[in-house]
């Protein structure tokens, strides 16, 4: 059976065992309320006490794009240091954090999956900070390279008076974004299920990642099912989008509450919604390895 077969199965389990998903709703969100109101409490601060012409952003348009990215460029740079000052200490803190909690609740959540798995609270807190070294890594290989394809297609046109390739620039983003979302996805695999195997078998950091990479003929399941999860992520991305723009063509009559009341319905929905595909693939992949594991 395929991975995605055997995935759809999964999907009607956590759907049809909705405390999966509460319990995952329950720790992303103790992190997620704590983190804003931090971001309420001192980034928020920071961006009002820089002077910004917020009256030059809410008047910029696509249909002058360079306008607007020099608009941008200069709102940043009056925005980033201070933003930065306090980043320097709020962002560790809040990544410990998340570190600290996700391992817990990740625990809390196999383990309620599925009771005969190992508690390994030390070794997920281990394999967490691995697994967002590397999230932290790419996004950094990311910007580094829209920068570079920034540079050749905008800023040194620009310096010698030529016309920005701002088509040349949104290909180059596309591609970038899509190879290493492709390649985050192939690669990646191991880091998602070496927690797993952790409480599987019992098994320290070291340990657990050198038997992510030997699952034999799990492996192409694992990969397939990872590609279907970032397809499914985008999706999510693209329906509250759609959603949150419903309202607009009745913005004439639609108060600026409701608006903001109906972004942040589709917000929570969207967020719950993507706990859930994140509480399947854990069971996917735990009910793959029994499966593998009662093979003769």
């Amino acid at each position: 059976m395929r991975g995605t077969q055997s995935f759809v199965h999964t999907l009607s389990t956590c759907w049809n065992h909705a405390s999966y998903t509460a319990l995952e709703v329950l720790w992303r969100w103790a992190v997620g309320i704590p983190t804003l109101a931090a971001i309420y409490r001192w980034i928020v601060p920071a961006i009002v006490s820089a002077h910004v012409d917020w009256a030059a952003l809410r008047n910029m348009t696509i249909l002058d794009p360079v306008a607007s990215a020099a608009t941008l460029g200069t709102a940043l740079s009056v925005i980033l240091p201070p933003v930065l000052e306090v980043a320097r200490w709020l962002a560790p803190a809040l990544l410990i954090l998340w570190i600290l909690i996700s391992s817990i609740g990740r625990t809390v959540v196999l383990r309620h999956a599925d009771p005969t798995l190992h508690r390994r609270p030390a070794t997920l807190i281990v394999l967490q900070t691995i697994r967002l070294a590397a999230l932290l890594a790419s996004f950094f290989l990311w910007f580094r390279i829209l920068e570079t394809a920034a540079a050749a297609t905008i800023t040194n046109p620009i310096a010698a008076n030529q016309e920005p390739n701002l088509v040349g620039y949104c290909a180059a983003a596309i591609v970038t974004t899509l190879v290493l979302f492709v390649l985050w996805a192939v690669l990646t695999y191991t880091l998602s299920v070496a927690p797993l195997l952790a409480m599987l078998r019992n098994l320290g950091p070291l340990e657990s990642l050198r038997a992510a990479f030997r699952l034999g003929p799990l492996k192409s399941k694992l990969v397939e099912i990872n590609l279907v999860m970032g397809i499914v992520k985008i999706a999510l991305i693209v329906l509250a989008m759609v959603f949150s723009a419903c309202p607009l063509p009745f913005e004439a009559v639609a108060t600026p509450q409701f608006l903001t009341l109906w972004c942040t319905g589709v917000t929570v929905v969207y967020l719950i919604a993507s706990d859930f595909f994140h509480v399947a693939r854990l069971v996917a992949y735990l009910q793959l390895w029994r499966a593998y594991e009662s093979k003769p």
